[in-house]
């Protein structure tokens, strides 16, 4: 992927859901749906579920798909669990490999972590946030560039 469409999909990922951006009308019954558009290039976050949820992300080039990710997470305390927290470090990801948030994210008691394996072409990885070092909810991704 060029610095283009990383920088692309860094900004659509930090002005929809971790920006705490406008849903568009859903796809599906019952979905939340997030998009982002920008020359040639848009961005789709469509997602079921929230305790226990389940979505994609996409980038499309021309109209034409060129990036997707799958998420599966759920919320394991809810009477602690900070959606403010998660969004704050999605909002953190890295310019190189904008994917889900940075390795490490701590704010308060809360600890936010993403261990990922691969590249932007074809990864998977897992994200949790830990409140006084307790697992409170967790994530499972995997993706990369389509054709």
């Amino acid at each position: 992927m060029n610095q283009e469409i990383l920088d692309f999909l860094l900004f659509a990922k930090q002005t929809t859901y971790a920006g705490h951006g406008a849903e568009v009308a859903p796809t599906r019954p019952a979905s939340h749906d997030l998009s982002c558009g920008q020359k040639d290039l848009f961005y789709y976050d469509t997602y079921i579920g929230t305790a226990l949820f389940s979505g994609e992300e996409a980038v499309w080039q021309n109209n034409s798909p060129i990036w997707a990710m799958n998420y599966s997470g759920r919320v394991l305390d809810p009477d602690v669990f900070s959606g403010d927290v998660l969004k704050a470090a999605l909002r953190q990801a890295p310019k190189d490999m904008p994917i889900r948030g940075p390795r490490r994210h701590m704010e308060g008691a809360y600890l936010y972590a993403s261990d990922i394996s691969g590249d932007m072409s074809w990864f998977q990885g897992y994200e949790t946030i830990r409140f006084e070092d307790r697992i409170i909810y967790e994530c499972y991704f995997h993706g990369g560039e389509v054709r």
